[in-house]
């Protein structure tokens, strides 16, 4: 069998090592074993342990120096934004503080990117929206899968604040959207997003109205997040 090259080796390392260490596999007061042992244990070259040792401390879960080997951090090191790091968390313990957390993030987020999006965006722009939309009413057919589109339809929002700094936040925002919508969908009991109140944020948009696009985005956000709290009482 024709062996895998280093970088898969590397990056296969670094999801196994990273997603142990998130279960809790390796606590923070044990730390990981030594790269020789890694390389053992998981079958790898030293090259290879060394390069996923160096991806993990990047992402704040590790540290390696030398004399005290390779030291687990507290959750608080880690780099919630790193779509890695935040895609392990969300398999292995979705808590319910968790996507609260991740909503008040959207709820300070989202909202103004639909307002820009309703100073900013282009036609094209404008039409990834309503394209994600017309993805969402399908799905509601079963034509289509619901959880993608309603994360398009989000995502193109981002994209159309053109503001570098929310486009930028795409991915991290569509990975922790696949575990929060399925959750508030289940909530209310429904396969899909309300394709009606979705429709009205893209309404708001292409109306040019920063203050009711963001009110629309609000509105929904707010709904999720009260949903979610009333799941911690």
């Amino acid at each position: 069998m024709k062996s895998q090259p280093r970088q898969n080796l590397t990056q296969q390392l670094t999801h196994d090592l990273g997603f142990a260490i998130v279960r809790g596999v390796y606590p923070v007061s044990e730390g990981l074993p030594s790269e020789a042992d890694l390389c053992i244990k998981y079958d790898v070259s030293r090259s290879a342990t060394r390069e996923a040792v160096k991806m993990l401390s990047a992402k704040g879960l590790i540290s390696s120096r030398p004399k005290q080997g390779i030291r687990v951090l507290p959750e608080s090191s880690w780099n919630m934004f790193d779509t890695d790091v935040l895609r392990w968390i969300l398999s292995s313990k979705p808590s319910l503080s968790l996507l609260k957390e991740f909503t008040q993030v959207r709820v300070a987020l989202e909202p103004q990117a639909a307002a820009l999006a309703a100073l900013n965006a282009t036609a094209e722009q404008l039409a990834e929206i309503d394209n994600a939309l017309a993805r969402m009413a399908e799905a509601d057919e079963g034509l289509d899968d619901p959880l993608e589109a309603d994360i398009a339809f989000h995502t193109s929002i981002l994209v159309a604040s053109n503001n570098r700094f929310f486009v930028q936040l795409t991915e991290f925002i569509s990975t922790a959207l696949r575990v929060s919508i399925r959750y508030t969908n289940h909530i209310k009991g429904v396969p899909g997003a309300d394709v009606a109140k979705h429709a009205n944020i893209l309404e708001t948009i292409k109306s040019r109205d920063p203050e009711r696009a963001k009110k629309a985005v609000e509105t929904i956000l707010e709904e999720a997040l009260q949903l979610i709290e009333s799941k911690l009482v």
